[in-house]
């Protein structure tokens, strides 16, 4: 079945839904899980190119990823996790490339086609642009 599973996460409620799902399916598999998290932020934008120091974001961002990965491992599941900034969905292409993985799994928050174009989506725009099958878990259903 899978043997490298990425996981997209954005530090929200969302995470939660899209992490059991994979927890299940990289169990019953044997995949490894990575685990990637974008800052987005003005200094993660700007960080490698004016050599700046780390934001409270970024700090507190790269202690949930670790704290996420310490969850699956407590699952014997082998994860790790990754800290990149730039373009969320650039950056999730990119590490999803050089890891070599074979799924792809991101929540989607169902904001519907017409809200998607004017809100713009990291998801829409990764399932668009990469070889790589992508699993879209929906974080919460509307009434």
């Amino acid at each position: 079945m899978y043997s490298h599973i990425l996981v997209p996460l954005e530090n929200s409620p969302a995470d939660d839904t899209v992490l059991q799902h994979v927890a299940r399916l990289a169990q019953e598999s044997g995949a490894r899980v990575s685990l990637i998290h974008v800052a987005d932020g003005c200094v993660a934008r700007n960080y490698d190119q004016l050599k700046l120091a780390p934001s409270q974001e970024m700090v507190e961002d790269e202690e949930y990823l670790n704290r996420r990965q310490g969850e699956l491992q407590k699952l014997n599941i082998v994860a790790s996790a990754h800290l990149a900034w730039g373009e969320p969905a650039d950056e999730i292409i990119r590490f999803a490339e050089e890891i070599q993985c074979d799924l792809i799994a991101m929540a989607t928050h169902g904001h519907g086609f017409v809200a998607d174009i004017v809100l713009g989506s990291v998801t829409r725009s990764v399932r668009h642009r990469t070889n790589t099958p992508v699993l879209l878990i929906r974080s919460c259903r509307k009434n």
